[in-house]
């Protein structure tokens, strides 16, 4: 079921959707070679305590996984695509790092995600997160009032594909509010016109993930979380929280 938020509940999940955009850009900060995924994990909890906010995702342990999650950030590197668990590996010079980071507070949940390079950073790392964010800005200029699921989804897809990036097959966005993983999904690709009917009230996290080499198959590591690319190529993931309300998308988790 859809719930649709009042715009009091609205403005709460922007103060929680704020507290990911302060985590967000804290990581971001501080991540430097040498600088290790766990430490960056730190940061953000250190976010997470100053605001008063709990971490949606520690302990988090949906049907597939075999062990709750044990941090407040999925850090994943390089190959990895999404859910990578922040470990004592030490960034590297060229690394390709994607975040996804949450935050509970007074009851309302935000979600988002960033991807960037550490030191000196490869050109095609750097057009594979400028497409993943083109693909964003396409999917949330979907998201208004009158449009459909298959709308954002289109958007999406349209983006990556022209590019000629592979996107993973059954992993998509959500809906958010009161649990960070609420109805509706939201895929990365699909057609216009079709799904869901959009309408104010609606809070969904919009959430690209792109491979390098095309493919849209992955693996899941050893670890039981972390999703990689079965061809080894790079991967980028970037989110915004977004409420759909008469004067158009507002995005609640704005860095």
């Amino acid at each position: 079921m859809v719930e649709l938020k009042t715009d009091t509940s609205i403005d709460a999940m922007y103060e929680a959707g704020q507290v990911v955009a302060r985590g967000l850009t804290a990581v971001r900060e501080a991540a430097d070679v040498g600088v290790s995924l766990r430490e960056l994990d730190e940061i953000a909890h250190d976010v997470l305590r100053e605001a008063g906010a709990t971490s949606p995702f520690l302990g988090y342990r949906p049907s597939f996984a075999s062990t709750p999650f044990p941090a407040v950030i999925c850090a994943s590197v390089n190959d990895a695509i999404v859910h990578g668990i922040p470990t004592t590996y030490r960034l590297r010079d060229g690394d390709l790092v994607s975040v996804d980071f949450g935050a509970q507070l007074n009851g309302w949940a935000g979600d988002s995600a960033i991807s960037f390079t550490v030191g000196r950073p490869r050109p095609a790392d750097l057009r594979l997160i400028e497409t993943a964010e083109r693909a964003l800005a396409a999917g949330i200029e979907a998201a208004v009032v009158g449009n459909r699921i298959g709308d954002i989804a289109h958007a999406i897809g349209t983006v990556c594909r022209t590019a000629g990036y592979g996107l993973m097959e059954d992993y998509g966005g959500h809906g958010i509010g009161r649990r960070m993983h609420e109805d509706p999904p939201v895929p990365n690709e699909g057609r216009p016109g079709r799904g869901l009917p959009l309408r104010r009230g609606m809070v969904l996290a919009i959430e690209p993930m792109l491979i390098a080499g095309g493919t849209d198959s992955y693996r899941t590591a050893p670890d039981g979380w972390t999703l990689c690319t079965t061809d080894g190529s790079r991967a980028a993931h970037v989110e915004h929280t977004v409420a759909i309300t008469d004067e158009g998308p507002r995005i609640l988790t704005q860095r």
